[in-house]
């Protein structure tokens, strides 16, 4: 990449793939090429290439996937839990990084302020704001280091000085719960008080990328290179400050083979192994929105149907059929009124997009394509305007090995609400990236009434990895958002934040107290997996719970010390 170049990451007019470092790129297409990691780059290639076979010419792997928000507030303060009450240790993530990507951050709020007026942000990346001054090799955006921070909170105005602004409100909300701190406010306290905070405000998906997967234009959306590229950016604040670094995720997709094989999983499960390096997701908010099928086609009968309803007015949706190996499936797709659409054949022989229209519906199917890592049966179903009614999906398998599949709709921002299989099932609906088996997947529960948070997602994993991991506070919680206001707010993505302070004081206890030098991402996962408090009356692990309740003191207890090396 150049700076010649680079105006093709921002602009509309270029479409990205994501590809393997080590493998030779082999499209005719004029491209150019930005780095993310040793192992992955993105390309950029004229939109107008990024045609309704894209799949078919790219492979599925190659399209970025589109991430949403996993929290919401309102603010109806009835019933809402305070952090202060849950507190109670000596930790405080003194001399650790909290590394967030969001939707940036309100760097004037007081929650991120030292006692003298000073931030306690080390920098911010905003995807969005292009000045030419870019963190070094990523090639897009602007970063805003502490030194400038700290002037723009000298400044009247101090938005035209640093001019980086959380316009929703979702990323301060995390971070404040995963770290704020304002002595001259007693209602609020965040989980690790002395930590610091990385930020990076990640920019929109591409008007393409949301037309590709027929994502309403208003969703609030982004895109997994972009993702990658933050945590390419963290990675590198936390080695050149020598700080050990916690990364919240509390975005994530319905899109995938929840399996935890996708490129980012695969991305963010390297950064946990790493030394100092902990990475924290939410769970999901699927466990209700009834957009999962599970199923096992009867050889008897040759057939299973699947029965969709499609709300009035719905912009369009995909759809994803993952089969397992080594069965292959295929599908007949019948409209609401009982028209017979399509046979979508079960073949490994001839992939391809196929192109169905009835009336004003637009179906594009692709077929048996090979997902690298994964190898099982995949259909990708996208529906265009989709006529409003029942619409029936009669799967069937060759070779009737008694093979189970699993469909899954878009994650419940993406999709109406009323857009939901008529025989769902809860199960095995965590979002991506929680389905990978390192990373700390943390689901949500009510700290008042002690119940799950009921719309969090459910585990285990496709191949039935136990996940998620624990639960943490998650429901009715006091949290701030924009323009200094405090919200009632609920959403795994606040579990997710409140462990992310909590891994941010264990790995102070670990590297920077000296108890455990080499504490890696998997260390914190296991003594927190450990110290989780169960119920006797039940049964761990679980699809809800997951190992049970998230338990600083209790992890404390049952470590192991590691023996002294050199300080990180």
């Amino acid at each position: 990449m150049t700076d010649n170049e680079r105006f093709k990451i921002t602009s509309n007019d270029y479409a990205d793939l994501i590809i393997d470092n080590d493998q030779p790129i082999v499209i005719d297409i004029p491209y150019s090429i930005n780095r993310i990691n040793n192992q992955y780059s993105t390309i950029f290639i004229p939109v107008s290439y990024m045609t309704y076979n894209s799949v078919y010419k790219f492979s599925y792997e190659a399209i970025p996937k589109c991430y949403g928000l996993l929290s919401s507030g309102k603010m109806e303060m009835e019933n809402n839990t305070t952090l202060n009450a849950l507190q109670a240790n000596t930790l405080h993530g003194e001399g650790v990084l909290i590394g967030m990507i969001d939707t940036g951050i309100d760097y004037t709020n007081p929650l991120f302020k030292n006692e003298n007026n000073t931030s306690r942000i080390v920098t911010i990346w905003d995807q969005t704001i292009e000045t030419g001054r870019y963190p070094a090799e990523l090639f897009y955006g602007t970063e805003y280091r502490r030194e400038e921070i700290n002037d723009a909170l000298l400044s009247e105005d101090p938005f035209s000085v640093v001019p980086s602004v959380d316009e929703i409100g979702h990323g301060t909300m995390l971070a404040g719960i995963a770290g704020g701190y304002d002595p001259n406010n007693p209602d609020f306290t965040g989980v690790a008080t002395l930590a610091e905070f990385a930020v990076v405000k990640l920019k929109p998906a591409k008007p393409y990328l949301k037309e590709f997967f027929c994502i309403p234009e208003s969703a609030i959306c982004y895109q997994e290179n972009d993702i990658m590229m933050a945590i390419a950016f963290l990675q590198q604040v936390a080695i050149n400050l020598r700080k050990p670094m916690v990364i919240c995720l509390g975005i994530g997709t319905s899109q995938g083979p929840h399996m935890g094989l996708d490129i980012l999983s695969s991305y963010l499960m390297q950064v946990n192994e790493a030394i100092g390096f902990s990475v924290v997701v939410g769970a999901g908010n699927e466990g209700i929105s009834e957009h999962h099928f599970f199923g096992v086609v009867d050889p008897e009968v040759g057939y299973q149907i699947v029965e969709l309803n499609v709300a009035p007015n719905e912009y369009g949706f995909s759809m994803e059929l993952w089969g397992d190996s080594p069965s292959i499936f295929g599908a007949e797709i019948i409209a609401p009124d009982g028209t017979f659409i399509a046979r979508i054949p079960a073949t490994i022989l001839k992939q391809e997009t196929i192109r169905l229209e009835y009336g004003e519906t637009v179906i594009f199917v692709d077929n048996e394509v090979r997902v690298p890592r994964i190898g099982d049966s995949f259909l990708l179903f996208r529906f265009r305007s989709p006529q409003q009614g029942v619409w029936q999906l009669h799967v069937f398998e060759e070779g009737f090995l008694n093979m189970h599949y699993h469909i899954w709709l878009p994650m419940e921002k993406f999709i109406s609400r009323e857009t939901r299989f008529i025989l769902p099932n809860p199960f095995t609906t965590l979002s991506a990236p929680a389905n990978a088996e390192w990373l700390f997947a943390v689901t949500a529960y009510n700290p008042v009434d002690l119940n799950i948070y009921p719309v969090s997602s459910r585990g285990f994993t496709k191949v039935d990895l136990i996940k998620p991991n624990v639960s943490a506070p998650g429901q009715n919680i006091y949290a701030p958002s924009v323009a200094g206001t405090f919200i009632n707010a609920s959403g795994t993505g606040i579990a997710a934040a409140y462990a992310a302070g909590t891994v941010a004081q264990l790995l102070e206890w670990g590297i920077i107290r000296g108890n455990h030098l080499t504490m890696n991402g998997i260390d914190v996962n296991r003594l927190l997996i450990r110290g989780a408090y169960r119920d006797p009356n039940v049964t761990y692990p679980n699809q809800e719970w997951g190992y049970g309740i998230l338990n600083l003191e209790g992890a404390l207890e049952t470590a192991v010390l590691a023996a002294p090396v050199e300080r990180y």
